[in-house]
């Protein structure tokens, strides 16, 4: 596992945190670590527009739409 160093955060900040992590019964080390692997799954929008352009076009058929659409209305 790597190892990642944050300097300069403000004393509020710091506290703030601190106290977010003992709400959830968290050290703050497990908090940040918790916050950063969210993050970091997440995809961001450019990532996510990235992921559409390289799918394979979905072919569009009006016909199919309103068959559809009308078997979930029944």
């Amino acid at each position: 596992m790597g190892i990642i160093q944050i300097r300069d955060v403000s004393d509020e900040t710091e506290r703030i945190l601190k106290a977010r992590a003992e709400r959830e019964g968290k050290s703050l080390t497990a908090y940040l670590r918790d916050l950063l692997n969210e993050e970091a799954s997440t995809l961001t929008l450019d990532e996510v527009m990235t992921k559409i352009a390289a799918d394979e076009p979905v072919p569009y058929d009006p016909d199919f739409v309103r068959e559809t659409m009308h078997e979930g209305r029944r």
